[in-house]
């Protein structure tokens, strides 16, 4: 049961930290092709309860006794430990110099960044890049499918979905680590703490997602956009980025959108006036 606990919400944290860097770009309307729309939502409303019963109260609690510092050296050391899958999918994906590449990254952090908790890899250069089977599966011409949100994880698509047993089973240490020891429970800590590590840098973009007249659309869309990214290592061609937000679409207008995002505004007053 714990490895679906692990992963709860993973996807939507990230979203989420995809949302600060997007949230600068042009303003484009909601996509309409999501034909799993009516179980999606009941899936993000029982994601987003639990998160807020059982995850986000103990991230909160990890951010009052922690520091920025303690925090960042966990965050690069669970970065760092899960290096692995990215390397094994830059070879699936037949890129033998991005493996290189991150494979050098995960060693240098590894034993100058005195186990991962130190990042001298990007003091020197090394970008950090991270892939996985989704990724592996886009590059070699698997349509991404249908949204869909997955229970205990969160955003996904009928493609990126696969990225969670293949990944977890084959690539990921914290999930071989569990998987080969048995420890009364305790074999399941080190995936905890990548969880609540994880689960409290998305609390500083919490507000983005908030703030929408739609939080579903808004972390729909903010995820299809961040793996569109992610697939062209950060530089997508902008006539792709168009025609996901709607914008190679002349009957597009812009003031509708903004003119939703009002009405949302002053039927939820309360809840716009705490994001100013």
């Amino acid at each position: 049961m714990f490895p679906s606990l692990r992963s709860l919400d993973v996807s939507r944290c990230l979203a989420l930290l995809a949302v600060v860097f997007l949230a600068g770009c042009t303003i484009a309307k909601p996509r309409t092709d999501d034909p799993l729309e009516h179980y999606n939502r009941k899936v993000y409303k029982f994601n987003d309860t639990l998160d807020k019963a059982a995850i986000r109260p103990v991230a909160v609690a990890y951010r009052k006794v922690t520091n920025p510092p303690v925090r960042r050296s966990f965050s690069d050391f669970f970065t760092n430990i899960r290096m692995p899958i990215t390397v094994a999918n830059d070879l699936l994906q037949a890129r033998p110099k991005q493996a290189l590449q991150n494979s050098g990254r995960f060693l240098l952090n590894l034993t100058l960044g005195l186990g991962g908790f130190f990042d001298p890899a990007s003091q020197i250069g090394l970008p950090l890049e991270e892939s996985d089977f989704g990724i592996t599966l886009a590059r070699w011409g698997v349509p991404d499918g249908d949204f869909m949100m997955v229970p205990f994880v969160g955003p996904s698509t009928v493609r990126d979905v696969w990225r969670l047993p293949v990944d977890s089973y084959f690539f990921d240490p914290l999930s071989l680590y569990a998987a080969n020891r048995h420890d009364n429970g305790l074999q399941y800590l080190p995936q905890a703490m990548y969880l609540v590590t994880l689960r409290s840098r998305g609390i500083d973009a919490e507000s983005f997602l908030q703030s929408a007249y739609d939080p579903y659309v808004f972390l729909r869309d903010a995820y299809r956009q961040q793996r569109l990214y992610q697939l062209y290592d950060g530089n997508p061609p902008s006539a792709l980025i168009q025609q996901m937000q709607g914008l190679d679409d002349k009957n597009f207008d812009p003031d509708e959108l903004l003119d939703q995002q009002h009405k949302w505004e002053n039927k939820h007053p309360d809840q716009a006036a705490t994001k100013q």
